[in-house]
């Protein structure tokens, strides 16, 4: 009788155990009260550090103002929107508030690895005062998936060298220089919006990586009346930035590429393109120090390269 007892309280700390677990792995973020949490930050807090198992944070559609920091002792994260129109991340800080200058203006901060992003929208409505930083990233291997990044000057700062990004199936808008910094990256079928004849990418890769901003198989659209948008201008001299298999609309200009007013950046700037298609896809007026790429050239751009033969978590196998 005893051994009963005690296998049935046994039986039934493990199934309570099971679904506590079930319940702490998807934590769920609503405005309304519905969720656990009302602020996706304080979900954010209530995960474990270093965790070696997956947490998903679910946040329902709803407008979310907030200045999120996904801290660096986090691992392992799916931050998981309802839907991308309908589940919205938004601040709306400038560089020039108070001399905030361009670093501290994000409105989502990722500073953790292993961190997954699905199905949501990131933003940055600030007026057009001064940059603006929507999604803001320190971490390592991190992956966005359907999301929208919205904003106007640098919408996106992908800030640490070293560090290696994927971006798949998003919608990225902004005026200028809104795709910036050291990362390595690859754009995968995303649409990449410029709203003002400016500049797209602003890459500062370090002169000993191979692989900085990758765009293969995207469109690149733009807004009414937008008409002389540059590929790439070199934030620092070694900037890398390859346009492969890409449907360019005809905003973009014949030249292409710019030196940043400095003509020392061109011999050392790494611009390449291969392969594609649409009316501003014209290699006939493109700058002289940018390369097009062979096809054996083009056939290195693949997730294993880029990646630094650690392509492990990158999703579509």
């Amino acid at each position: 009788m005893l051994k009963r007892i005690v296998l049935s309280i046994f039986m039934l700390t493990s199934v309570s155990n099971s679904i506590l677990a079930q319940q702490q792995d998807t934590l769920v973020v609503s405005r309304d009260g519905t969720g656990k949490y009302r602020t996706i930050q304080e979900a954010v807090e209530a995960v474990r550090a270093f965790m070696d198992y997956t947490v998903t944070i679910y946040i329902k559609n709803g407008l979310y103002k907030e200045k999120l920091v996904i801290p660096s002792w986090l691992k392992n994260v799916q931050i998981v929107g309802e839907s991308a129109e309908g589940t919205i991340i938004t601040y709306d800080d400038h560089a020039n508030i108070n001399k905030m200058g361009t670093f501290r203006t994000y409105t989502v901060k990722v500073e953790g690895s292993g961190i997954t992003f699905k199905n949501l929208t990131i933003e940055n409505n600030a007026a057009q005062l001064g940059q603006a930083v929507a999604l803001h990233t320190e971490g390592d291997k991190l992956i966005f998936i359907g999301c929208r990044f919205l904003g106007n000057q640098d919408t996106i700062y992908t800030g640490a060298e070293g560090t290696r990004l994927l971006f798949s199936h998003c919608y990225i808008e902004g005026t200028t220089d809104f795709i910036f910094g050291p990362s390595t990256a690859l754009f995968e079928y995303c649409t990449i919006h410029s709203k003002r004849n400016s500049y797209i990418t602003a890459a500062s890769t370090p002169k000993d990586v191979e692989y900085g901003y990758v765009f293969k198989n995207c469109k690149l659209t733009a807004a009414d009346g937008v008409d002389k948008v540059y590929l790439g201008r070199p934030w620092r001299p070694y900037a890398a930035t390859a346009f492969i298999n890409c449907e360019m609309g005809k905003h973009i200009c014949a030249p292409g590429w710019e030196n940043w007013r400095n003509p020392e950046n061109e011999e050392t700037a790494r611009y390449a393109e291969f392969d594609n298609r649409g009316e501003g896809s014209s290699l006939a007026g493109r700058v002289n120090w940018s390369h097009k790429l062979t096809k054996k050239e083009a056939l290195k751009y693949t997730v294993e390269n880029i990646f630094k033969n650690c392509s492990d978590w990158y999703p579509f196998k």
